[in-house]
């Protein structure tokens, strides 16, 4: 069986794509092996992110927030997927990666810039996680080797433009 290394994306590296991070390692079995970065990394994880992962019985030992420039240098690992979870970093010009990886946008809104109460902040934070988990479940689903590479596209992009959760 094929193993994938995949990298989320977003601008402070905080929030959504540890999420995503924490997720796909989890759901991947084994057959995939997650990373997330930021452009401007915010150099700690945001503790409602952890809150979320560790009430869902996720691993978040080793999550840290860490610049997309670790996985643009000689000896990184090279890159099957690059997914972007943010508006910022799509728009961004990112560094070239090694392996030269497919792309998507999977945009998510930021959790973290919720105002408001505790309980709005958490419903955020919750609400993102829901969508995160929905799109990585369908690509962890995806038969990647049967796919040529314009229908592979087609189906990340397809992920990228699934309904938003709604709200507990």
């Amino acid at each position: 069986m094929a193993h994938y290394n995949v990298l989320f994306l977003c601008t402070g590296n905080s929030a959504r794509s540890i999420m995503a991070e924490a997720l796909l390692n989890y759901w991947g079995k084994g057959r995939f092996t997650a990373f997330s970065a930021g452009s401007h990394p915010k150099k700690e994880v945001h503790p409602l992110a952890l809150d979320v992962l560790e009430k869902n019985q996720l691993r978040i030992d080793g999550l840290r927030s860490k610049s997309w420039d670790e996985f643009a240098t000689p000896g990184a690992p090279p890159l099957h997927f690059v997914f972007t979870v943010c508006d910022r970093a799509a728009a961004e010009v990112c560094p070239l990666w090694p392996g030269q990886p497919m792309t998507a946008h999977w945009g998510i809104p930021d959790p973290a810039a919720v105002e408001g109460s505790d309980e709005d902040k958490r419903r955020a934070f919750n609400r993102a996680f829901r969508e995160l988990d929905a799109r990585i479940k369908i690509f962890t689903s995806l038969r990647l080797e049967a796919l040529d590479q314009l229908s592979l596209k087609r189906r990340l992009d397809e992920i990228g433009r699934q309904p938003r959760a709604k709200d507990d």
